[in-house]
C-alpha cells in the first residue's frame, strides 16, 4: 500500500534575516500540526495513538523538516496517550536528524503511559524532555 501525503506543498522561506522557517500547507485530514516559532517549530500530535498506522506520516514531517533545514524541533505529544515502537522510532529518527545537523530536539506533553513506555525503553536518559511546551523551547533556545 503506498503512503499518500497530501501536505508535501511546502513554503519555503529562504531567509534575509537569521530565520529559517517552513510552513506547511496541509490539504487533507491532519494527525500532526507543524508551527514553525522563529527557528523552532513545534510538531503537535493530533492523535490519541502513535502507531503503524500513523508514524510513517510524522516520519515523513520530521524528514521534510530536515531536508529544509529545519533542525531545532519540539514534538508535543500532549493528545497522544498511547504509543508503539513505530511512535518510538519516529522520535528517535527526529532526534537523531536534528542531532545530525547540530540541532536540538526536544518532547514535551508526555501522558503517563508513553512516559513510562519512554522510561522503559531508558529513552529518558537520550532524549531531551520538557514538562511544559514552554519549557522544551526554553530547552532549545539555550
Amino acid at each position: 500500500m503506498a503512503l499518500q501525503f497530501a501536505w508535501l506543498l511546502f513554503i519555503c522561506s529562504l531567509p534575509k534575516s537569521k530565520d529559517n522557517f517552513a510552513i506547511f500547507e496541509q490539504t487533507s485530514a491532519m494527525n500532526f500540526s507543524v508551527d514553525p516559532q522563529g527557528q523552532i517549530v513545534v510538531v503537535s500530535t493530533e492523535v490519541e495513538k502513535l502507531d503503524a498506522s500513523n508514524a510513517p506520516e510524522l516520519k515523513a514531517h520530521f524528514l521534510q523538516l530536515n531536508k529544509v533545514g529545519t533542525n531545532y524541533i519540539v514534538l508535543d505529544l500532549s493528545k497522544t496517550k498511547y504509543c508503539d515502537s513505530s511512535g518510538l522510532s519516529a522520535v528517535l529518527i527526529a532526534n537523531r536528524l536534528c542531532k545530525d545537523t547540530n540541532g536540538k530536539f526536544a518532547i514535551t506533553g508526555l501522558q503517563p503511559s508513553v512516559l513510562k513506555l519512554i522510561e522503559i525503553a531508558q529513552l529518558d536518559k537520550v532524549l531531551t524532555i520538557g514538562n511544559s511546551k514552554d519549557a522544551a523551547l526554553d530547552l532549545l533556545a539555550q
